[in-house]
């Protein structure tokens, strides 16, 4: 019998499980790949996930493999460009996705979680109580074709955009606006690439750039709108080509990896759970990945997750769950969909130009809120 079930093994699911396996708690972590897996990710943390990182004892298995990120550089259109260098003593950080999620899920087996990988969540198992729905645990794709029902007297749903335990109960959707498509490769041969992670922000798109410590170049472009999708390699390079100077800087610039596509991206939660589940990482609310927020988002909401299991196992914990992440990240949620905002706009896109090539302390200053620096 476990007395939590965790469903996805990605930085959230695998945050989640450590915190509760050290406080005790017998958890069985399920994901549906087998790792170390890719997945489409800007691959930078910023200054205030390393915080959250090395406060619980993770980052110290990370640091190796990682690249310094110093600071961020933001340009718009007109050539108006910002740069932003972290304060003393705070950097953000670069790795391969892959590294980082392995990690983090080997951290979750070390202290005591079950993993079963390459093993598919079918749904929640559901009672109906005199009080309403409360979920009992989850059914999985057993390895003989049968599905197998699970019990658990609390689950945690961290699997994602395409949540199989957080759709089918309505607790999140896809909105019809924004409806925007990242697309993403990794590119040798690029130049004048530093130890800045970049953000080229276009009206109705923007460009991130960041170098890898594999000596590569992490270059993801997100969309409005899926014209183009079926031909993932022509978009990426159409929007870098439609660009003069990122035109210029990938004169010589080689695909290193075939571009993947990930969308559309917005997903909108109606709460932070339900009796017997709790949501965490992407299945909790998809952020807008331009101000770099997603991992820190999961990482701390993983740890927000695991904490109210241990410290509220009965009564409401998905009501504590909901008052915590708002006073953890509602500031945050208004940033980012006031930058959202401001990116679908045109008008406001040139305003933006105009405000930091005039007054550029104010863009250094969202920068810095957008890292969760000083």
């Amino acid at each position: 019998m476990f007395d939590v079930i965790v469903c996805g093994a990605g930085p959230a699911g695998s945050v989640a499980a450590t915190v509760l396996a050290r406080g005790g708690a017998r958890v069985l972590l399920v994901d549906r790949s087998k790792f170390p897996r890719d997945k489409l990710c800007g691959d930078t943390i910023n200054p205030g996930t390393v915080a959250i990182l090395r406060r619980l004892e993770l980052f110290g298995a990370i640091e190796p493999m990682t690249s310094r990120v110093d600071g961020m550089i933001v340009t718009g259109e007109h050539g108006v460009t910002v740069r932003c260098r972290y304060a003393a003593g705070e950097t953000g950080c670069a790795l391969l996705r892959r590294d980082f999620d392995r990690v983090l899920m080997g951290a979750a087996v070390g202290a005591g979680a079950r993993l079963e990988e390459a093993t598919i969540v079918r749904g929640p198992l559901v009672d109906n109580t005199r009080d309403g729905p409360r979920v009992r645990g989850v059914v999985l794709a057993g390895r003989d074709g049968r599905d197998l029902r699970v019990p658990a007297p609390m689950v945690i749903a961290a699997d994602g955009r395409r949540s199989r335990l957080a759709i089918p109960l309505g607790l999140t959707r896809h909105p019809r606006r924004p409806r925007r498509w990242a697309v993403g490769a990794y590119f040798s041969d690029v130049a004048d690439v530093s130890s800045y992670g970049e953000m080229h922000v276009r009206r109705g798109r923007y460009v991130g750039i960041a170098r890898v410590p594999s000596g590569l170049v992490n270059v993801c472009a997100v969309v409005t709108g899926g014209a183009g999708l079926d031909n993932p390699a022509s978009m990426l390079f159409a929007q870098i080509a439609r660009d003069a100077p990122l035109r210029e800087r990938f004169q010589r610039a080689k695909s290193a990896t075939p571009p993947v596509v990930l969308g559309p991206l917005a997903v909108d939660a109606a709460d932070a759970g339900m009796p017997g589940l709790l949501l965490a990482g992407d299945a909790a609310g998809f952020i807008d990945p331009m101000t770099g927020d997603g991992l820190r988002f999961a990482v701390r909401g993983g740890e927000l997750a695991g904490g109210v299991v241990l410290t509220a196992p009965g009564g409401r914990p998905y009501a504590a769950l909901r008052s915590a992440r708002q006073h953890e990240f509602g500031r945050k949620w208004r940033f980012n969909r006031t930058v959202r905002r401001l990116v679908d706009r045109a008008a406001t896109v040139e305003l933006a130009g105009v405000a930091a090539f005039t007054a550029p302390w104010i863009l250094q200053r969202a920068i810095r809120y957008a890292g969760d620096a000083s």
